[in-house]
């Protein structure tokens, strides 16, 4: 299929102008500028006056539960849900059932994800205390990276071998990311606040659990091994204002090798929420202080914090719904990140440009990822309209999640996506979707 979006504000590359832009099968084949004279024979025309195109966005950090969880969401529902809100590829992560530790069960989700994932896909490799042999086979070009829970995790995939770790630092083929919370600090919290609260405990009480200094113990330790190794390491979904010193931000992204992601509900609640939103606003780590919060905001601005995702990970509203002890911890967002990342540039917190660099670029840039995260000439054709004047109000009838609620529920959105392309091919229309079409496996320049 051929393709001219014209007449669109483009927001790429730190800059916002009009222009015309022709696809050509997968390909961004040509942009011009919106008052230049073509011929538009054989292309479907798109008039994007008054929308804004952006490059879709990529998030580097989604549970999207298959295999063996299926109950509480799967590639094709969450994958759905991305494309909706203008997430054109993602990155899941190894804590399934069974936990990726084989090169053969990351194979497995590679094979689902081309028969049911709408967006492009690619799947981290798990490390336990005793595969290293199995995750030093991973291929740094067609794998988005090596994930470790480092301090804590909420599966059976705690590495808390020294060994391991010193092994895996050290002769890792591509990038590590890391989940950073010490389960010592986190047990006794634990023993203290089931001693205080017994089965009664409010979910304010989280980031008490989960504090600031189980984060920046584990943290601080991960970024100590991979300055002696000269490993890339990503520390994943940052919550704290403490661990932002850790990240650097005077040397370019594509030189930096210690490298930050944050999430969209660090920057849009703090510890005030919880006695709102309850064991919807659990999740790990956990939200904090609005001083956290600022903090992170201007880590984000001043390039501290190099992507900004979800870690999406719905849960059964039955799970949501049990006491403080037993409810699990995650939420639901892939279909709002963009959205709501958008929300913040509207507030005059963030600029459009940035949350573009965040949310497209960056990842693009860190993962090297080809061919994607930019509206440039010979690129892949993930593209995204955004009508900047459609607001609407999220609303847990309107989510596309398996699961069937958000946590920003409530939450109201000042713009709405109205088309995402996927390789070329438009894949999502005002609330209309293309469902047989497929997304390709993510490869990397490494």
């Amino acid at each position: 299929m051929r393709y001219i979006i014209k007449n669109a504000t483009l927001v790429n590359e730190g800059k916002s102008f009009m222009a015309s832009v022709f696809i050509s099968g997968e390909i961004i084949e040509k942009i011009i500028p919106a008052e230049s004279q073509q011929d538009f024979e054989g292309y479907e025309v798109i008039d994007a006056k008054g929308l804004l195109l952006l490059p879709g966005a990529i998030d580097d950090q989604v549970h999207f539960r298959d295999p063996g969880l299926t109950h509480k969401g799967d590639i094709a529902t969450e994958s759905r849900a991305a494309v909706a809100g203008g997430v054109t590829s993602f990155m899941d992560m190894p804590n399934t059932v069974p936990n990726t530790l084989t090169q053969q069960l990351l194979q497995d989700k590679y094979d689902i994800a081309a028969e049911k994932s709408m967006a492009n896909y690619s799947f981290y490799m798990g490390v336990s205390n005793d595969n290293i042999e199995e995750v030093l086979k991973t291929n740094p070009q067609d794998v988005c990276g090596i994930k470790v829970f480092m301090g804590s995790s909420t599966g059976n995939m705690l590495v808390n071998n020294s060994s391991t770790l010193q092994r895996l630092f050290q002769e890792a083929p591509c990038l590590i990311a890391t989940h950073c919370e010490d389960e010592d600090i986190i047990r006794k919290n634990i023993d203290i606040y089931k001693s205080k609260y017994g089965d009664d405990a409010p979910a304010s009480i989280h980031p008490l659990v989960r504090s600031a200094e189980a984060c920046y113990k584990t943290s601080s330790e991960a970024a100590e091994l991979a300055s002696k190794y000269g490993t890339h390491l990503h520390i994943l979904h940052l919550s704290t204002a403490k661990e932002i010193e850790l990240f650097r931000n005077d040397i370019p992204l594509k030189d930096k090798k210690i490298t930050a992601e944050t999430c969209l509900h660090y920057l849009l609640f703090d510890d005030r929420d919880y006695e709102k939103k309850g064991m919807f606003l659990k999740c790990n780590p956990a939200v904090k202080t609005e001083d956290d919060k600022l903090a992170l905001i201007q880590a984000c601005n001043d390039n501290h914090i190099d992507i900004l995702a979800t870690d999406h990970a719905p849960h059964t509203l039955e799970e949501k719904n049990k006491p403080y002890f037993s409810a699990p911890s995650g939420g639901t967002s892939v279909q709002h990140l963009l959205l709501g990342a958008l929300e913040l540039a509207n507030k005059g917190i963030m600029t459009k440009e940035k949350v573009v660099e965040l949310l497209s670029h960056n990842p693009a840039t860190l993962f090297k990822i080809n061919k994607r995260g930019f509206i440039r000439e010979g690129y892949y054709a993930d593209l995204v309209l955004i009508n900047p004047n459609k607001r609407h109000v999220i609303s847990n009838n309107d989510v596309l999640y398996k699961c069937g609620w958000t946590g920003y529920s409530g939450m109201e959105l000042s713009c709405s996506v109205t088309h995402t392309f996927i390789n070329g091919e438009l894949v999502y229309h005002n609330g209309n979707f293309n469902e047989n079409y497929r997304g390709k496996r993510l490869t990397f320049n490494r």
